[in-house]
Order: C-alpha cells, then sequence, then structure tokens
C-alpha cells in the first residue's frame, strides 16, 4: 500500500523536484545574431531620427529672433525682430501673427539684402483679426 508524505505531516524532499528531476535545458543558437540584428535595427532608427531633426531646423546659417511685437492695434501687428546672416548674402523670412487660438491671422516674406551681417527691423503686419503674438516662422538664404 502507497503512503503519502502530507499524511505524516512533514515533508522530506522538495515541493517541485531537485535539479536531477528535470531534463536538461535545449541549448539555445542565434541568440547573438537576434542581438546583432535588433541593434543595428536601432542603430538605423535613430540615425534617422537623428536626420529628421537636423533637417526639420532647416538651414542654420540664418539665424532669427524675435525683439518685441505690438499687438494693442486690432487690424495689425507691429514686430520687431533681428536676424544675423552671412552678409554677402540675401535672405528672406516670413513673419506671422497669431490669434488666443494660436491661428494665424497674418503673415508676410521680409526680403534681406545682402550686404550687412546684422540686420534689425521693424515691420507692420495687417492682420485679419486680433492679433495676440507675433514670430518669425522661418528664415532662409537666397
Amino acid at each position: 500500500m502507497a503512503t503519502s508524505e502530507a499524511g505524516t505531516g512533514r515533508q522530506t524532499g522538495p515541493v517541485l523536484g531537485t535539479p536531477d528531476d528535470f531534463p536538461d535545458r535545449p541549448e539555445r543558437r542565434g541568440r547573438f545574431v537576434v542581438h546583432v540584428v535588433i541593434a543595428i535595427l536601432c542603430a538605423v532608427c535613430a540615425g534617422g531620427w537623428g536626420y529628421v531633426m537636423w533637417a526639420s531646423k532647416g538651414n542654420t546659417e540664418v539665424i532669427d529672433q524675435v525683439i518685441a511685437f505690438d499687438t494693442s492695434r486690432g487690424d495689425s501687428l507691429q514686430i520687431t525682430f533681428e536676424v544675423v546672416k552671412p552678409s554677402g548674402r540675401a535672405a528672406v523670412c516670413r513673419i506671422r501673427a497669431m490669434d488666443v487660438d494660436h491661428v494665424e491671422v497674418g503673415s508676410r516674406e521680409v526680403n534681406i539684402p545682402a550686404g550687412e551681417g546684422y540686420v534689425r527691423l521693424t515691420e507692420r503686419l495687417e492682420t485679419s483679426s486680433r492679433a495676440t503674438s507675433g514670430d518669425v516662422h522661418y528664415c532662409y538664404l537666397v
């Protein structure tokens, strides 16, 4: 007749068994190759994302900065901004006005002739409704 250890109230061996009770783990091949493929994919994705971020910045030879804007008039915006560029090249900058919901209510391109490398401009921009802010959307060399 078979007896159980549960009936005696004490346990003499491990519940799940000993390591010798289980079969050997099968040998895994190709793990290194999988890790190398994952590393290459990550590097390609990171490089692609870096290129997208670099390309979205545009031409970094022109630096623009808004100094001030005046929104006191309901039908226009006065914006003062400065541009730093190579002195021998002309540039085009697009200025824009936005309302309280960040909707563009006016925009215009400003041509900056070749000559000086640092230019400070004050421009008046007509708007379709009351503007709350103004900025330089982009500048690039022509």
